[in-house]
């Protein structure tokens, strides 16, 4: 039998994954806050739940895709929780904490209800691509079941362990995102103040050991000025903020991520935080009086 398909939360990373679901031929139901968002998949043959819990009273796999832990314990443990059938797949891919991702799958599972927490990174790139990394923790046979709608949305899918383990992950790969975004803004502005030709020097420096994702898809942003976010300052904070309480509970020193951490609150209080994660680099131009590219 053909599982119909719930999708809850439909921002700059669910929109992407949505339409890729759905361009797999999934029956697919979908929801958001804001109900305009959903309109583009609706005339591409999505349909629309009036309710989270008519979403998942009608659906057999429901996935979830929204800010923060609160959010997801609001929606998970409320409407879904009540609404959802027994033998139902609740995926939440949005990033929270690991332990708010056991809540979860423990509250659920007292209703006969399996849960994964499948995390990403990508960007929004990744999510209209359906090229996302995606980072699953939850029993092998859920993963399983689970794969066919993964694999819709995203290109490297692993398994990394029990339940809150794919949030763990997810953390480490926000620490290594934004220590590289740190290296990139730094490069760029001595780049900027020693006079050199900033788009020659991409071009010399990607296809060697320096080279990475943040590099190639970033630094050309950077240098055109172009703060539109693949992954907004708002929500990087948001992931920073729950790696250093992680950390914190198990006696582990974050140096960097902490400095980067304050380096983006600079940002927020100047009214920023909608600007994209790369925007990070405006908080070292200001500390070396130097502005990096616009031409």
């Amino acid at each position: 039998m053909t599982e119909r398909v719930g999708f809850i939360g439909l921002g700059i990373m669910g929109r992407g994954m949505a339409a890729n679901l759905l361009k797999a031929g999934f029956d697919l139901t979908v929801w958001n806050r804001t109900s305009g968002r959903a309109d583009e998949l609706v005339a591409q043959g999505a349909n629309l739940a009036a309710s989270p819990a008519e979403l998942a009273a009608q659906c057999q796999v429901i996935i979830s895709c929204v800010s923060d832990t609160p959010d997801v314990h609001a929606l998970l443990l409320g409407d879904v929780l009540t609404s959802a059938q027994p033998g139902s797949l609740v995926i939440d891919m949005s990033t929270i904490s690991p332990q708010g991702a056991r809540v979860c799958a423990e509250a659920l599972a007292a209703r006969g209800i399996a849960f994964l927490d499948a995390p990403v990174s990508g960007g929004s790139e990744g999510a209209a691509k359906g090229t996302l990394s995606i980072m699953v923790g939850g029993a092998t046979e859920d993963v399983e079941r689970a794969r066919p709608y993964f694999e819709a949305m995203g290109k490297t899918i692993t398994h990394v362990g029990r339940v809150g383990d794919g949030q763990t992950v997810k953390l480490v790969n926000q620490i290594l995102v934004v220590g590289t975004m740190l290296s990139v803004s730094e490069a760029l502005v001595f780049a900027q103040a020693s006079g050199v030709d900033l788009e020659r020097t991409l071009a010399a420096v990607s296809g060697g050991a320096a080279g990475s994702w943040t590099l190639t898809n970033r630094g050309p942003q950077c240098i055109k000025r172009d703060w539109r976010p693949g992954f907004t300052i708002d929500l990087q904070q948001k992931d920073l903020r729950l790696v250093l309480q992680a950390a914190d509970q198990i006696g582990v020193p974050m140096l960097g991520t902490g400095m980067i951490f304050q380096l983006y609150r600079t940002l927020q209080a100047d009214g920023l935080g909608e600007e994209g994660n790369h925007a990070l680099i405006k908080a070292l131009e200001r500390l070396a009086g130097v502005e990096v590219g616009g031409l």
